[in-house]
């Protein structure tokens, strides 16, 4: 319940910020204008704020946070006194209307630029994506790569991170080949070649990474206690922090994983935990806890491992000065709008699966998690989804900000608006094409959410 209510309020104010930044960026210009804004609402329903500015500005915060509206003065929905015609927005050029409606999308990039500037001013802890393992008869297998490599880029696109490696890995769907280069631990750069012609990659089953058959290195896991769940088994036992796991009912533990299989396979039993706590070796009884999973019950004792450290150079942090975060950010924007439009365009071509669509709840997950995080990672998110808002709404389809610059692009370039019938039809297809979407993007949070 509590990962809920941190996930939906996490949501909330993504969503409200992120509403505020594109609706923001129609008022503000719609002011430079010399439109009337009638109000500038924040969510939708009855609101439960309200401000009215010198200029007649109604300020309003809603009910319902799932978006938000500028109400501009417009004679085609209004009743306009003649001496205030001329702030109607519908009798402004047509190059300020334009304006006025490619503000919302552009200002969610440059909030994404300024959400990652200062991401990198603040830095974040990052790890080189150095290869653990490649699996045998995967993809990566079939390649020079090896265990101990620091994959530095990917089709020519420097990679500093795993995070880097993903993007472009995703980004390369649909395509034949992809080139990475790599760097060994004696510091010589090569590049090898990925086949990736039949990749059948499914984002909901496994990562990227994974399903190329490349694991990334993490340091080995201790039979060490790093962590006792409050009011586990553990905890009810006596087990402690920096005990050292031995033996399970007298068998020897070889690995924490093998622990691990153990017991989820004893629910509900009494055991004897051989130990060894401050050079000493002692036995611990205790009861395995039971928790119910789709496939039944498993058992659960309530402790995490210890890792060993991580080798020195593996860790960093991701951290600029003003000037170079400002165009890292600007880099990282570019590519981040890059990838999500062709991303766009493989959902259109069918080499990404429309399965692959998120809505409200995976994006409320999302939040929850990355707020979870910090808040470096929460930046992140937002610039992600921002830049996401941004392309979305450029798409020309009626409904939507690039399906209003698209009428008013052709009326530019012929010199009259397009027939109100026309629009009208088109707002019907493009409700309808927005609705089939969100419809597919809310089945699929729902199967991924009861999966």
């Amino acid at each position: 319940m509590l990962s809920f209510l941190w996930s939906l309020g996490s949501f909330i104010v993504a969503l409200g910020i992120l509403v505020a930044v594109h609706e923001w960026g129609h008022f503000y210009v719609a002011r430079l204008c010399g439109v009337h804004v009638e109000r500038f609402s924040i969510g939708f329903g009855k609101p439960f704020w309200t401000r009215v500015d010198k200029k007649g500005t109604e300020f309003a915060v809603a009910a319902i946070p799932l978006g938000g509206y500028v109400r501009m003065l417009d004679e085609r929905v209004d009743t306009v006194p003649e001496e205030k015609r001329h702030l109607a927005f519908n009798n402004k050029p047509v190059l300020q209307r334009m304006a006025i409606i490619a503000a919302g999308p552009g200002v969610n990039f440059i909030f994404a630029v300024i959400a990652l500037t200062a991401m990198f001013l603040i830095g974040q802890n990052k790890v080189k994506p150095v290869v653990g393992e490649v699996l045998p008869q995967s993809i990566a297998a079939q390649t020079q790569l090896h265990s101990g490599d620091e994959i530095v880029g990917v089709d020519g696109h420097d990679t500093l991170d795993w995070e880097s490696v993903n993007l472009e890995l995703v980004s390369a769907i649909g395509g034949d080949f992809v080139p990475i280069t790599v760097k060994n631990a004696q510091g010589i750069t090569s590049q090898v070649e990925l086949n990736i012609s039949n990749w059948n990659f499914d984002p909901e089953k496994q990562s990227a990474l994974n399903s190329l058959g490349i694991v990334p290195f993490r340091p080995a896991i201790t039979l060490n206690i790093g962590l006792v769940s409050a009011d586990s088994p553990a905890e009810q036992a006596g087990l402690l922090v920096g005990d050292s796991l031995v033996a399970l009912n007298n068998v020897k533990i070889e690995s924490w994983e093998s622990l691990v299989e153990q017991v989820k396979a004893l629910p509900g039993e009494d055991v004897a935990l051989t130990i060894k706590r401050d050079g000493q070796t002692r036995v611990i009884n205790a009861t395995i806890a039971r928790r119910d999973t789709p496939n039944g019950q498993t058992g659960f004792l309530g402790v995490s491992p210890l890792a060993e450290p991580w080798p020195e150079g593996y860790v960093f942090v991701h951290q600029y000065g003003p000037f170079d975060a400002i165009v890292k950010a600007t880099d990282k924007t570019w590519r981040l709008t890059a990838v999500s439009v062709e991303m766009l365009g493989k959902l259109v071509t069918g080499d990404v699966s429309l399965n692959n669509l998120s809505g409200p709840i995976s994006i409320a997950q999302g939040a929850g998690v990355s707020a979870g995080y910090g808040l470096t990672y929460f930046l992140s998110f937002l610039a992600l989804i921002s830049v996401s808002l941004g392309i979305i709404n450029l798409l020309p389809i009626p409904m939507l900000d690039g399906g209003h610059l698209l009428f008013y692009v052709i009326e530019w370039i012929t010199g009259k608006p397009v027939p109100e019938r026309i629009q009208e039809t088109g707002f019907k297809i493009g409700g309808a094409l927005l609705f089939m979407m969100m419809s597919i993007a809310i089945f699929n949070d729902i199967s991924r959410f009861t999966s």
